[in-house]
């Protein structure tokens, strides 16, 4: 991926990965526009970042989707890099009953928000030079963490898409990324000072040298083995690693 000179519209830019990512390219000299549900921590974001642009986005609402990528078009012409970054993680109990909130809030927002917002912007980054889309799964979605069996899930079904668009677009001037993070020391499921998960200024450093050579994944070290284990005896390295992080902690 070109690593500079992009206009780059980030979802889910106000915290955590996003955030990360959103810095880390505006400091290359990158124009980035991030988006969010939370104002507030989207302000903080372009506050701290002058020349950072923003826009409220709920990627859960497909009007508004429509809606937001429309004026984004119209106001930076030059879009030619889309980061799909937003998602939530909650824990399930995948051997009992999951909320239909909890199922339908994870998929609509992990899966249809995502493809939704590249539909909505597809054709016009097929106008440009030299665009990109990124989508960030999961690591995973290759090792399913068994309490967090709906978004393992999503994550999983998120990679079998890009492979898909990846195919579709090999002829257009289109690139199709995948980042799949491991633990990241972040909000989600409360992990910022979790030790067992990596640090977010180490994931984003690793991420944007992965980003700037020639390649269809992003990947950081630690993830490489597990990107490796689906294959017929997959299970075996699905159960060490669940009775790993189930393990109580000392």
């Amino acid at each position: 991926m070109k690593i500079i000179g992009n206009t780059i519209f980030i979802t889910g830019g106000g915290s955590g990965i996003g955030r990360g990512l959103a810095e880390a390219l505006h400091k290359l000299g990158n124009k980035v526009i991030i988006s969010g549900r939370r104002k507030g921590h989207l302000d903080a974001t372009t506050a701290a970042n002058p020349g950072m642009q923003s826009v409220e986005l709920d990627i859960e609402d497909p009007a508004n989707i429509a809606s937001v990528t429309s004026k984004l078009i119209q106001d930076y012409p030059k879009l030619n890099v889309l980061i799909n970054n937003a998602g939530i993680m909650e824990v399930d109990d995948a051997s009992g009953h999951v909320s239909e909130e909890l199922l339908t809030s994870t998929v609509t927002t992990n899966i249809m928000g995502p493809i939704r917002v590249t539909s909505a912007l597809i054709e016009h980054l097929k106008q440009q030079e030299d665009a990109t889309v990124v989508y960030n799964t999961s690591i995973l979605a290759f090792v399913p963490l068994a309490l967090t069996a709906v978004y393992s899930a999503t994550k999983a079904a998120l990679h079998s898409y890009v492979l898909s668009q990846r195919y579709m677009l090999k002829k257009s001037s289109v690139r199709v990324i995948e980042i799949a993070p491991p633990w990241v020391q972040t909000d989600l499921l409360n992990s910022n000072e979790e030790p067992r998960a990596m640090p977010l200024a180490d994931f984003i450093r690793e991420t944007i040298e992965a980003l700037s050579v020639d390649t269809d994944e992003a990947l950081v070290k630690s993830v490489l083995s597990l990107r490796s284990n689906p294959g017929p005896n997959e299970g075996i390295v699905v159960n060490r690693f669940n009775d790993m992080m189930l393990q109580p902690q000392a």
